[in-house]
């Protein structure tokens, strides 16, 4: 345990095991989540081939999910702040279980469209109420546990896919799609009501980490040059992964690995369910992982780590994809060090700004999610264009060693002006709130 912890006083047992009650509970809202996105590739060549549209139309509906989880997400802070994390959730819970139930009835791209839509509204209301709770109850362990919260969106796919993938196979992909919804919405639904933001004295700021010594305002941290430049960043490395999680199935059809039956000896599977099953573990392990690995060295030099790794992955992917082994081998690599960036720019968030405002600061950060979307459907075009892969792999990749170049240069020189700055008490507050403003950041 913590020194800060340990300071805490009577409270300090309620304290700490209703903040790890909070943390499970909003991984298990996480978990209920996850398929939303994860599982869409699974249905992507059954809608195709019950409706004959093509690829790049249906996976607009991946985009338009993704544009409205992420760029909503500021007006979902505001909520956040406004009505806690109860409310949210809840509300998060019954849109998507709606999403699917409308996949499940729809029959044209319009349908799926306003389903992915409906979906998109749900998991942001959740994803980003549930960081935010675990950036509040854990200032002095925020990787760690921003990185457990996040791996439960990530890694919550694991344990369905094959029970998707079998369902689709035997009942249809419209069965599926309205079982499922009904089972993680109401698993979300239920978990909501255990929820709460916590009370102040509840918890303490991290005494190893450079932290701000105040809340700043979504203004006050949109005139940051810090803002700026982990907008950024995130943008570059979040495009790499999004083209892997929406496209993986198609890549490893083009590629001709999709099929291939692999023999672990105890079970022999097909290439593609089992990649995407060891990917949506290795993408939780990543979060809790290299937060951790942050809390201990710093976000910045475990940006480094990651980036690097993840460009390199993807550049070798590109290379090698052609080979099932290759191909199941580096498709884990690259969402093991993608799947951080949720946990570390989370985190960083709540280091540089305080956590009163970081419903509203971190939506707004979030939204580099839905810019790297947009990027999906056009990586579908560019491999029409070119008739390979590698030309979009390596596109992406060359995204992911510029934020790791940024990681290295610029960014360690800004957030150390910027924490220094925050010990300025601006004019608007009263000298009396300073004290208020270090006890939440």
């Amino acid at each position: 345990m913590s020194k800060t912890m340990a300071a805490l006083g009577p409270g300090r047992e309620f304290s700490e095991s209703r903040r790890w009650l909070q943390l499970v509970v909003g991984v298990v809202c996480m978990v209920a989540t996850a398929n939303i996105q994860y599982a869409w590739t699974l249905f992507v060549p059954e809608i195709q081939k019950t409706f004959g549209w093509e690829r790049a139309s249906i996976q607009i509906a991946f985009t338009i999910f993704v544009l409205v989880q992420t760029w909503l997400a500021p007006i979902e802070g505001y909520f956040i702040d406004k009505f806690g994390p109860r409310i949210m959730v809840a509300f998060g819970a019954l849109m998507i279980g709606s999403a699917w139930a409308v996949n499940s009835q729809a029959s044209s791209l319009s349908g799926f469209y306003l389903g992915a839509a409906i979906g998109g509204i749900g998991v942001g209301c959740i994803y980003a109420t549930c960081i935010n709770n675990a950036l509040k109850w854990f200032p002095d362990r925020r990787g760690l546990a921003v990185g457990l919260t996040a791996g439960g969106f990530g890694a919550g796919s694991a344990l369905t896919i094959l029970p998707i993938a079998t369902m689709i196979e035997t009942s249809g992909f419209q069965e599926a799609f309205l079982f499922f919804g009904m089972l993680q919405g109401g698993l979300a639904f239920f978990a909501a009501w255990f929820l709460r933001s916590p009370k102040v004295g509840e918890v303490r700021a991290s005494d190893k980490l450079s932290q701000s010594r105040r809340d700043y305002t979504l203004k006050e941290a949109l005139n940051t040059k810090l803002f700026w430049l982990m907008l950024v960043m995130f943008t570059c490395v979040v495009t790499g992964g999004m083209m892997a999680v929406a496209q993986l199935g198609v890549i490893a059809q083009d590629l001709g690995v999709k099929e291939f039956k692999v023999n672990l000896y105890f079970f022999t599977m097909a290439a593609l369910p089992l990649a995407l099953m060891l990917d949506r573990v290795m993408n939780g392990i990543s979060r809790p992982l290299f937060g951790w690995i942050s809390d201990h060295i710093g976000r910045e030099k475990t940006m480094v780590i990651a980036f690097s790794l993840e460009g390199i992955g993807i550049i070798a992917l590109g290379y090698f994809g052609h080979n099932p082994w290759a191909f199941l081998i580096l498709s884990g690599v690259v969402f093991l060090a993608w799947g951080e960036v949720y946990s570390l720019f989370s985190a960083l968030a709540g280091d540089a700004f305080g956590t009163k405002h970081i419903g509203k600061i971190y939506g707004v950060l979030y939204c580099a999610k839905g810019i790297g979307a947009l990027f999906v459907p056009l990586g579908n075009l560019l491999m029409e264009a070119t008739g390979t892969w590698s030309s979009v792999l390596y596109t992406v990749a060359g995204l992911d060693l510029f934020a790791a170049f940024l990681a290295v240069t610029l960014l360690p020189r800004v957030l150390s002006a910027h924490v220094a700055q925050s010990s300025i008490v601006p004019a608007t507050q009263p000298l009396g709130e300073k004290g208020a403003a270090s006890a939440h950041a």
